[in-house]
């Protein structure tokens, strides 16, 4: 007989050398009375799945055997803390609602969240909660992936979330689009807009695929109130990213470039911008068919324009040109933050150069 399972989460541990915090047993069964002419039996079938990589323990076994037996299903037992009888030690559990799971279900989703607990209790901001409480805290969040180059905050918007960063990278944008800070797995962002009640500062965008935790507003503040240090931990937050972004706005990476083609080529000068993921607007002059402009994000093409063409068929003109005078303005308007990339800029160079080669340039 397949019987549904629950799942009961241990909250708190105090000295148990078996069981820690966060740890989560599935728990099915039956037990039925049975009544003779003569005598009365009692039949039960219990089935304990305990966390992965964790012993058995024959006295919590006993224990939830007796939650079984005295609600006569497994799935009929009531929400709430049960606590084992002890020994050396005690653990608490918690039933939250019917989780029915099946087996391979229970082992995925147990590795996963054992997996998740160890990787953000080393995180600077979970550090902060107590280690009986982290596992509940967790559970709060939500998780999301982006993809490269999509936008997870945008400025002026209303802020609604904290976020966890737990993979991959983010990269916070400035009014230009230039890249003000960068923070990699473990850091944290929105907290400033939920704080203050205020809408988004600045723009948060992937910077590659990353995996992000979130919680709202309401969520927020209750973890807060439940752990005031972590108004301390804000404001040396906050302090930190003022100093970085300071030094990013008097960084070199923030110089005009400017000069002639006919001593730095087209090919040379996209190169270096390429290489030197610069973000802003390069515009040519004094061309053969006019002004030319390219607007470019971390190095990559996005927008260009040239002799009444756009996109790649303007930036292989360009290639064709032996004379003008070029100006790099670092920083984007806001609509072409996440624009598309016209293409592999590598590609893109390499077949404007063969067509400027067979046009006899």
């Amino acid at each position: 007989m397949n019987f549904k399972k629950i799942v009961l989460r241990v909250f708190e541990t105090d000295e148990c050398p078996l069981y820690r915090t966060g740890d989560a047993f599935a728990l099915s069964g039956i037990a039925i009375s049975m009544e003779g002419e003569k005598e009365r039996s009692l039949v039960t079938t219990t089935v304990i799945n305990n966390p992965p990589h964790r012993e058995n323990c024959k006295i919590l076994g006993g224990d939830l055997t007796r939650l079984v037996i005295d609600n006569e299903r497994a799935d009929l037992i009531p929400e709430g803390v049960f606590s084992c009888s002890g020994c050396v030690g005690k653990i608490k559990l918690k039933l939250r609602g019917k989780d029915f799971l099946d087996d391979d279900e229970f082992y995925v989703e147990e590795d996963n969240q054992a997996s998740l607990v160890l990787l953000l209790q080393n995180f600077p901001f979970f550090r902060n909660i107590d280690r009986t409480d982290l596992n509940d805290v967790i559970q709060l969040f939500n998780r999301k992936k982006y993809e490269k180059d999509e936008i997870i905050i945008r400025r002026g918007d209303r802020g609604d979330n904290f976020y966890v960063v737990i993979s991959g990278k983010v990269k916070v944008l400035n009014d230009a689009a230039l890249t003000i800070a960068t923070l990699p797995v473990g850091e944290v962002f929105g907290e400033m807009s939920l704080l203050s009640e205020e809408s988004a500062s600045a723009t948060v965008q992937a910077s590659d695929g990353c995996e992000l935790l979130y919680i709202d507003n309401r969520k927020f503040k209750k973890i807060l109130s439940k752990y005031p240090v972590l108004q301390t931990y804000f404001t040396r937050l906050l302090a930190k990213r003022l100093c970085q972004a300071n030094k990013y706005r008097t960084g070199d990476f923030v110089a005009s470039m400017a000069g002639r083609i006919d001593e730095i080529s087209p090919e040379a000068l996209f190169q270096t911008l390429n290489a030197g993921h610069k973000t802003g607007i390069l515009t040519i002059t004094q061309l053969s068919k006019g002004t030319a402009r390219f607007s470019l994000r971390q190095g990559a093409l996005i927008q260009a324009s040239y002799a009444g063409k756009k996109g790649k068929m303007a930036f292989y003109e360009i290639f064709k040109e032996k004379n003008g005078v070029y100006k790099f303005t670092p920083g984007l308007p806001p609509k072409d933050f996440d624009a598309p990339e016209i293409g592999y800029f590598m590609k893109l160079l390499m077949e404007g150069l063969q067509r400027a080669e067979e046009n006899g340039k």
